[in-house]
């Protein structure tokens, strides 16, 4: 629709104009079940909403938003207009203007299957129907008429009419009444995080209470939900424990009462976030509820959710930026805190070397593509900012965060979130509004900080430079910092420079570090002048920075032949991810950093780590080994893979996490024999259980090498005839290697919208097998045909998911790459999020290309 994508320029001039006093929103879900639509259209549900706002300027005109199928009834100030005059399917024009008015919309919005708007979800296995809301950045327009933008904050009342036998839960607390469910007024926040859940849902809960040193008293009823068909499955002790923890966290140091009254978690099927941080009423993937055996690190992932959501209570909630420009304002923000709380409140007291060896990968990716862009952005319009949910707002933001605090110091730093909670409650802020009152709490001028840190794009490597004298002993260690030519900043680093040498027992230890500022090119270290040679020079030791670390070629000898030595695993981590930063940047061959997986991972005590290091193993194979050392590379690392799996101590998550890592990389008849065995029972490994989940990893590589047929998969299905086992047969079907299979998928993932989001999803990953290139290969030419219709006939998510799920990354030479480079030249009027995803795509295969190329060369 030409309104649909809302430019900053309007939201500015329409957050000039309107002040909006209050949202009545009334919802008849009642047509969630039965048969209505099935036929003739969408499935929709009536949608009444009245608006009070003011206007700073009397007479003029404005638009409020709404997409939806047909709209009944539009009056403004009790006079009824013409819904076909003013409507045009994604606005509502409003003109002349009161100083205060009254808008009323009667619509008829539309159920979703992309997990955008009002998400309806039917439960295969029993076909209870479920329904939840998800809105960032802009989907409330999908379900009531509003004003869609951040800094338009008001108070909502909602009101829901739901099937016999439901339950609704919204932002603020329910009550069931004879004309249905009614919530309590909310605090004033903005559109996008209103929320309804409404369904036959599992519902446990449980209460926290806090007293404060004045003798206040906080009571918060908790709540928790999953379908049905996960109770269970359904640890909900669990999650309140750690919710528990969580809010004692941050009550000890925001000094800010949780201030949205209850605390429900709902955990929601096809869902495309992680989480969504809805006051009184966070969202939840129900991928985080755990069908079969997991590792600790599952568990940890799930806890800093829970932790990043709480955080956003406060920081997104409480105090929400103005625009997307500074969504950093609260995904940095709540990235760090998630964390942080859940090193000093929960049992992940190791979640720092999680952060920087995984959300940080992500983050040094997205940094190095040249759709880079501050931790603040320019956010032109709502596309922009879909986009903007990435590696730099949340990751990078969270470690310059990181670096902050060592740079101010830990209590000025959470004085300084104190102090903006109360300046800004309820309220809408920039990046200025945030350094000022660190700035007054630090005693620090933060301009030159946040003008390196915040406001400008691009990534730094540190080098150790070391020079001896003839006893040994360091001369001068210098840390030389260089930038890419397309971001030359360098900026100020508070980092820690360990030095680590070998021990008699074999050992690997830091015995001597110095924390200090690294400023421009070069930087000298004087403090450690005079140490012993060290066998390992570690700069950014502890992490307390963001950059790419290197090493000096005595550093990278002792690595090769020692990395598993190093008994601290914060350390080990740094030195595993810049390895892995040395084969993306086409430094170090791909089948160097295989070998030392395979050398070193064995002995990886950090289970998130372990799993960290066989994702990127599998990556170095597919996009940066060379093409004719592939089937090479992919029979050492299944044999690796076996010969540890047989070595993991029985029933121990690292024997389940080397299962996994086997069967996504076996490529022998051997191979399969073991895992056809491993799913029939005529194999066993002792300790490993195979559960439902386990049982599909071990199908999809059957069936993506022909090895198990339509019956096989339809077989497993019937095992497990539920959501899950849907998407993993969804994904197996897709996998197979035929010509026939892959058109059929094309059709229904590109052609067609009858597969949900969750669908969509699993078809593209089945779709998308490293071991079929030649058989995906036409495909290249039809995406670079499709992706301009597919970007402006489906909805923005799936939009996403298509141009990045089957961007042809995995054909060898160049000609993939000349494909994308000539669309992007004759498409440069084409959507800017839409090039983005190309450009993105495209560089990413360049880099392989290159990481190829470093491969071959060192045969």
């Amino acid at each position: 629709m030409p309104g649909e994508n809302l430019s900053r320029d309007e939201a500015r001039e329409r957050a000039r104009l309107l002040s909006v006093d209050g949202y009545e929103v009334f919802l008849d879900l009642r047509s969630a079940v039965g048969d209505a639509g099935a036929d003739d259209g969408p499935r929709t549900f009536r949608s009444v909403t009245t608006i009070s706002f003011r206007c700073a300027d009397p007479g003029v005109a404005t638009f409020a938003d709404l997409i939806a199928p047909s709209v009944t009834a539009v009056t403004l100030n009790g006079t009824d207009l013409d819904p076909a005059a003013v409507f045009d399917g994604s606005r509502i024009a409003l003109e002349d203007l009161g100083a205060e008015n009254v808008l009323v919309v009667d619509a008829q919005c539309a159920y979703s299957r992309t997990g955008e708007g009002m998400h309806r979800f039917v439960d295969p296995e029993d076909g209870e129907v479920y329904l939840y809301t998800q809105y960032e950045p802009a989907d409330a327009r999908r379900v009531f008429a509003n004003f869609e933008q951040p800094d338009l904050k008001a108070p909502y009342r909602f009101e829901v009419s739901a099937p016999e036998g439901w339950t609704v839960w919204s932002n603020g607390a329910g009550t069931l009444t004879d004309g249905g469910w009614r919530f309590a007024e909310t605090k004033p926040i903005s559109t996008y995080i209103t929320a309804v859940v409404a369904g036959p849902y599992h519902y446990v809960t449980d209460s926290y209470r806090r007293t404060f040193d004045d003798g206040t008293v906080l009571e918060i009823p908790l709540g928790a939900m999953c379908r049905k068909g996960l109770a269970r499955h359904f640890d909900a002790d669990d999650i309140f424990l750690v919710t528990k923890q969580g809010l004692d966290f941050f009550h000890d140091n925001f000094d800010y009462p949780y201030p949205f009254g209850k605390y429900d978690q709902a955990f929601v099927p096809e869902y495309n976030l992680g989480a969504m941080e809805n006051p009184g009423l966070v969202t939840f993937r129900e991928e985080y509820i755990y069908r079969g055996q997991v590792t600790q690190a599952a568990y940890e992932r799930r806890a800093n959710t829970l932790l990043h959501e709480m955080a956003h209570m406060w920081f997104g909630d409480l105090v929400t930026m103005e625009w997307w420009d500074d969504l950093w304002l609260k995904e940095s923000f709540a990235d760090f805190m998630g964390v942080f709380a859940l090193v000093e409140a929960t049992r992940f007291t190791g979640a720092w070397t999680t952060f920087a060896n995984n959300r940080k990968s992500w983050a040094y990716r997205a940094d190095q593509l040249p759709s880079t862009h501050p931790v603040t952005a320019d956010i032109r319009d709502l596309e922009d900012a879909k986009l903007n949910f990435d590696g730099i707002t949340y990751a990078k933001g969270a470690s310059v965060l990181k670096q902050l605090v060592a740079y101010v110091g830990r209590d000025a730093f959470l004085a300084g979130a104190r102090g903006y909670f109360k300046r800004h409650a309820y309220g809408n802020t920039r990046l200025g509004d945030l350094l000022s009152v660190l700035e007054e709490t630090s005693g620090r001028d933060l301009t030159a900080w946040s003008r390196s840190w915040l406001e400008t794009a691009g990534l730094n490597s540190l080098t150790p430079q070391v020079m001896y004298d003839a006893d040994g002993r360091v001369t001068e260690l210098a840390v030389i910092q260089e930038a890419a030519a397309s971001h030359p900043t360098l900026r100020p680093h508070r980092v820690a420079v360990g030095l680590y040498r070998r021990l008699p027992d074999g050992g690997l230890e830091r015995f001597a570090r110095a924390e200090t500022d690294i400023e421009g090119p070069r930087s000298v270290v004087g403090e450690l002048t005079g140490a012993e040679r060290p066998d390992l020079v570690l700069v950014n030791d502890d992490d307390l920075t963001y950059c790419k670390i290197r090493f000096d070629p005595a550093s990278l000898d002792t690595l090769r032949d020692r990395l598993g030595d190093l008994s601290d695993p914060l350390a080990r981590a740094l030195c595993w991810s810049a390895m892995w930063n040395l084969t993306r940047d086409a430094l170090m061959p791909a089948r160097d950093f295989m070998a030392l997986v395979l050398t070193h991972a064995g002995r990886e005590t950090d289970i998130g780590v372990l799993q960290m290091l066989h994702a990127w193993a599998r990556s170095a194979l597919v996009h940066y080994a060379a093409p004719d050392w592939r089937e090479e590379g992919g029979r050492l690392l299944a044999e690796g893979a076996l010969r540890e799996l047989r070595y993991a101590e029985p029933g121990s998550q690292h024997q389940l996490a080397w299962a996994r890592f086997f069967a996504s990389v076996a490529t022998s008849d051997a191979d399969f024999q073991l895992l056809r065995g491993l799913l029939d029972g005529t194999a066993k490994i002792d300790g490993l259980s195979v559960d439902q989940e386990l049982r599909w990893a071990f199908l999809e590589p059957l069936a993506a090498h022909g090895l198990a047929d339509e019956s096989a998969i339809g077989a497993e299905l019937a095992r497990d005839d539920t959501a899950s086992g849907k998407r993993h047969e969804v994904r197996c079907m897709a996998a197979r290697p035929s010509a026939a299979v892959k058109a059929q998928v094309w059709a229904q993932v590109v052609e067609s919208d009858a597969l949900s989001n969750a669908l969509v999803g699993a078809a593209i990953g089945g779709f998308v097998q490293p071991g079929q290139r030649e058989l995906i290969a036409p495909y290249a030419a039809r995406y670079f045909e499709a992706i301009d219709r597919v970007w402006t006939e489906r909805s923005i998510q799936i939009g996403i998911d298509v141009v990045r799920g089957l961007f042809p990354g995995l054909q060898d030479g160049r000609g993939a790459l000349e494909a994308a480079d000539s669309w992007l030249e004759g498409h440069r009027n084409a959507a800017p999020a839409l090039r983005r995803l190309v450009l993105e795509a495209a560089d990413d295969l360049a880099r392989g290309l290159r990481g190829q190329e470093c491969d071959a060369a060192s045969r």
